[in-house]
């Protein structure tokens, strides 16, 4: 078994996002953008990370029976596999976006990535494709951010450069998800910020800046990215209007603590407040006690290994099989801990074989080498379709993907939709309310023309 020393995705923590995070002492577990591990116990062991502990903390709610039930009903879909096995967890008015969805009123999705090698590996690839899952279950736009000017700030051994070739390299491995190209914008912080597309971005993150003058700019920047005002070329230009479009962000629990802030923000600025949906970690393949990381190797599947590294990793990730084969016979595996069966949690989608192995496991009918074995197969399967799908990216696609432009969902461009928007609340004002308003005062909240003004009274008339 390998050891389960933490090795952190970033060398350090900014001092503004210190008296956010869920460590208050050196034993218990740390939870933030920069560090992750389940803490100390008393006895000096590593522990795994305290999901239900984490919710607590950060105030956020766990998504129940109830709430998968209504988003079942709502969207005609089945819950996503992460949903049912409770590995997206925890969120944030989730319910208030499935009022939108069921009022047909609009919002989008935005997620990203901070781009630390040239190639994503499996745990880069949970929250994107859950994404991907949302995006065609709700058929809306998506904004992905890859951010690699954060990155290199708090990345002492990397140039911006490196950063920035990174962040090309993710873009095309994000694209390999299988994203819609035209209801998808990805864009690259370190070019977008200085395109004349920009514009509107950059007066939110200054408007977010001005209001919180000694926070990160960083929180600022993806706070922006969750508000349509930032993105006119999608949205339009109609601000009061796009302003009060919703945003959905799939992210990992650790990226909560910025956008508390942007939530914090949202109604002073009159935007609306982004929602969230948290998922898991995907377990190092070190142990349970801290997450995948790009910037430790040996506890990551990448989206370019091999099948024989794949093999040869889950054959050394750390196992919840006893010492040996009598003993496993005797008292069985322990799932909670072993990899492997973490592997096959995320990715295998048939809920009922789940259940067999997790019995045949834990009973001791089957040995750690057979659940690993499965788990290879499984594992080198999806990272297989992945590559297959990323060998015909194009740099003509990737450009596309990246280029500010309108996007369109239900068959139809947004400014369609917001229009439709409009004119249902013009029809919804009583004749009562229209006399009683002045003319010049419709005119200007509605931005009616005079014959729509004409026609508008001539109908509460009648």
């Amino acid at each position: 078994m390998a050891d389960t020393q933490r090795v952190p995705d970033k060398p350090g923590q900014p001092p503004a996002l210190a008296g956010l995070s869920l460590a208050q002492n050196s034993q218990e577990q740390i939870i933030t953008p920069f560090d992750v591990t389940g803490g100390i116990d008393a006895e000096g062991k590593p522990i795994p990370i305290d999901y239900n502990k984490i919710v607590d903390h950060f105030g956020s709610k766990r998504i129940d029976k109830a709430l998968l039930e209504r988003f079942e009903k709502a969207t005609g879909h089945k819950p996503h596999r992460l949903l049912r096995r409770e590995l997206f967890f925890s969120h944030r008015d989730l319910d208030l976006i499935l009022d939108k969805y069921e009022k047909g009123l609009p919002f989008f999705l935005y997620t990203g990535r901070g781009p630390s090698s040239d190639s994503m590996h499996i745990g880069h690839s949970i929250p994107f494709s859950f994404t991907k899952y949302l995006q065609d279950v709700f058929d809306v736009p998506l904004v992905i951010m890859l951010t690699d000017d954060e990155k290199f700030l708090h990345s002492p051994k990397l140039t911006q450069k490196q950063c920035h070739d990174f962040a090309v390299q993710n873009v095309m491995d994000v694209i390999s998800i299988g994203f819609d190209i035209k209801k998808t914008f990805i864009f690259i912080d370190s070019d977008f910020f200085s395109s004349e597309e920009a514009s509107a971005f950059n007066a939110n993150v200054r408007a977010l800046s001005k209001r919180k003058p000694n926070a990160l700019r960083n929180i600022a920047i993806q706070s922006a990215t969750a508000f349509a005002t930032s993105w006119p070329f999608i949205f339009g230009e109609e601000l009061k209007k796009v302003a009060q479009i919703g945003c959905l962000i799939p992210c990992a629990i650790d990226q909560d603590i910025y956008f508390r802030q942007c939530r914090d923000q949202a109604r002073p600025l009159k935007f609306v407040k982004p929602a969230l949906i948290h998922t898991q970690f995907l377990p190092s393949l070190r142990g349970t006690t801290s997450k995948m990381s790009a910037s430790d190797p040996d506890s990551s599947i990448y989206m370019s290994d091999t099948p024989k590294q794949i093999q040869k990793k889950i054959g050394n990730a750390f196992s919840g099989g006893q010492e040996t084969r009598e003993l496993h016979r005797q008292l069985g595996g322990r799932t909670a801990v072993d990899i492997p069966y973490f592997l096959l949690t995320y990715f295998l989608e048939d809920d009922v074989e789940l259940e067999r192995i997790r019995d045949a496991y834990e009973s001791g009918e089957m040995e750690t080498g057979e659940i690993k074995k499965k788990a290879s197969t499984l594992v080198q399967e999806f990272v297989r379709e992945f590559q297959e799908r990323r060998v015909v990216v194009t740099a003509e696609i990737k450009d596309e993907f990246l280029r500010p432009r309108p996007l369109q969902y239900k068959g139809s461009d947004f400014q369609t939709m917001l229009k439709l928007e409009r004119d249902a609340e013009i029809k919804s004002i009583k004749a009562s309310q229209i006399y009683r308003k002045d003319k010049l005062e419709l005119v200007r909240a509605f931005r009616l023309t005079k014959e729509e003004l004409s026609t508008l009274l001539a109908e509460a008339e009648k």
